[in-house]
């Protein structure tokens, strides 16, 4: 695959197009292989693209839409209401083939629900997750799912994650044979919810799974698993916290010790250490992985954060180009066919 075109819902986010206009212009820059559709209010969108480059505003089109969803809006209402959205159209364009994967910061459940019900989840799977690839502590990654598509899950969708997260570590991170495990309070067996222990034995009875066992939220970030499988509610608290945490953790460094009278080997020795400390953790940025991957539909869709600014949109844009060149549905369903039936 050369070319390829993406469907960006320009309204979703809490900044709609001021955010995502300039990020898909940063992406079209990166990529002259690129085509983007955004899917907005024209007025609010045309003229954040006059100063773009002629070159790059040939492989843009803007595609107009009657309304927004609100990112408060209870998801069932949103459905209801979606006809003419911004977020129904980039998904519709995904759905009749004039793109290859939507990307969205709008409303999460409706974001889900519409996805569902215009893309389909691919056989063998009852919903969709959302995943993403998380730096580790030895330089490599680690694909965590779900991350907030399904508050609760039983052990069959979690034993679906995690074929679709083995799946995103071959074929994404190129992983072979990747290591799974599933979150939980503790690493002995008799510890967690039934669904958990369930989910277990029957990744345990997979040959096609290299399940690891438990592992406890202070691995997250130690390399210890190639996968890791929970269920929306904790996932999303979880990821959530370490973004906290590695927020406040980089704004220190840029902060600590401002207006304070130093000497000047006091203020050379900060600045190295300062420096030497963001070159270690800085990977660790959330605006550099941003964007989680909807698996399990027969189309892609990548879901930014509602707060993410031109940097992180960018990565989205980048992490949904990278999934349509490597065929992570493709691969997934025919994985699907393989490990699901062995399981029944």
């Amino acid at each position: 695959m050369t070319r390829l075109t993406l469907a960006i819902d320009a309204m979703g986010g809490d900044f709609g197009p001021c955010v995502t206009v300039p990020a898909a212009l940063q992406a079209l820059a990166l990529h002259s292989q690129l085509q983007l559709l955004l899917i907005g209010d024209p007025a609010a969108i045309t003229p954040l693209l006059a100063k773009a480059d002629s070159a790059v505003q040939r492989r843009l089109q803007v595609i107009p839409a009657e309304s927004v969803i609100a990112s408060d809006a209870k998801p069932s209402q949103a459905i209801r209401h979606s006809r003419g959205s911004s977020m129904r159209i980039a998904l519709e364009l995904v759905k009749e083939g004039k793109a290859q994967a939507c990307v969205s910061a709008g409303n999460t459940g409706a974001l889900m629900g519409l996805a569902k019900l215009l893309l389909k989840p691919l056989d063998g799977i009852e919903r969709p997750a959302l995943t993403t690839v998380l730096p580790n502590q030895p330089g490599g990654n680690t694909v965590v799912l779900d991350l907030g598509a399904n508050v609760e899950s039983d052990s069959a969708m979690l034993v679906q994650f995690a074929i679709m997260g083995a799946v995103m570590a071959e074929e994404v991170l190129a992983i072979e044979k990747p290591r799974v495990a599933l979150l939980n309070i503790g690493q002995e067996e008799t510890k967690g919810l039934n669904s958990i222990r369930e989910a277990a034995n029957q990744l345990r009875a997979s040959p096609q799974i290299n399940y690891i066992g438990y592992l406890e939220g202070n691995d997250l970030l130690t390399g210890k698993t190639d996968v890791l499988v929970c269920d929306g509610f904790v996932g999303n608290v979880t990821l959530k916290t370490l973004e906290g945490v590695v927020r406040i953790f980089l704004s220190l460094l840029k902060s600590s010790g401002e207006g304070k009278k130093r000497a000047w080997w006091m203020k050379l020795l900060e600045r190295w250490i300062k420096k030497r400390l963001a070159k270690r953790f800085g990977h660790l940025n959330p605006d550099q992985y941003n964007g989680a991957c909807l698996l399990g539909l027969r189309g892609l869709v990548i879901k930014s954060h509602g707060a993410a600014n031109q940097r992180a949109f960018a990565a989205a844009i980048e992490q949904a180009e990278q999934a349509v060149r490597r065929q992570v549905p493709e691969r997934i369903a025919a994985r699907l066919k393989a490990v699901l039936a062995r399981s029944d």
